[in-house]
């Protein structure tokens, strides 16, 4: 009875608290539910206080993966090889992989068969994206921006031979690169002039 009731549950995710309130039980209880329903395969835990039926795992929607990024670490953005795949400016597609940056700690968290990789950036460079969908997303420049930059520090590895540069606007990439050091500027030409 308990697991149906939550299957009417229509937002995407929900809380400790939304079971109890569901259910009708104490708070304590409700959290032992979804531990139980959890191990038992009928609840997926996307971070603390935050659950989904598996049943929907299975269904979601590559925006609703992007929208579930965004809330295991808040804040952070959609960027990287997976920002620049949405607006395919790459022709990387990552299966089972979300990348996003944040300003709070570099992390990695597997979920069943989705692995959501947040890299730390500095606090001044965290802008430049916008919300589509319900999703925190780089603009396809940031994303480019952002990748620049940890390629320049050695912290990863873009693949040049994948990239439609045409898909980018100079303007907007010159404007947004005013932020990052002089070495990113630097890689920004030679992808300029090649």
């Amino acid at each position: 009875m308990s697991y149906q009731a939550l299957r009417e549950i229509k937002s995407l995710y929900f809380s400790v608290n939304e079971v109890a309130n569901i259910l009708g039980i104490q708070f304590a209880s409700a959290r032992v539910l979804c531990s139980r329903y959890v191990k038992k395969g009928l609840l997926v835990r996307i971070k603390r206080n935050m659950y989904l039926l598996r049943e929907r795992w299975d269904y979601l929607t590559p925006n609703e993966r992007l929208r579930i990024a965004n809330l295991i670490q808040v804040p952070s953005y959609i960027s990287l090889t997976t920002a620049l795949s949405y607006y395919e400016v790459t022709t990387q597609v990552q299966q089972g992989f979300i990348e996003s940056v944040a300003i709070r700690r570099s992390y990695r968290r597997t979920v069943l068969d989705t692995e959501f990789v947040y890299t730390l950036i500095p606090r001044g460079l965290y802008y430049g994206f916008l919300k589509t969908n319900n999703v925190f997303i780089a603009k396809p420049e940031k994303a480019f921006l952002d990748a620049l930059y940890l390629s320049s520090l050695g912290r990863y590895s873009l693949d040049n031979s994948a990239l439609d540069m045409s898909r980018l606007d100079s303007e907007v990439l010159a404007q947004l690169s005013v932020q990052y050091p002089e070495r990113v500027t630097r890689l920004l030409r030679r992808y300029e002039y090649s």
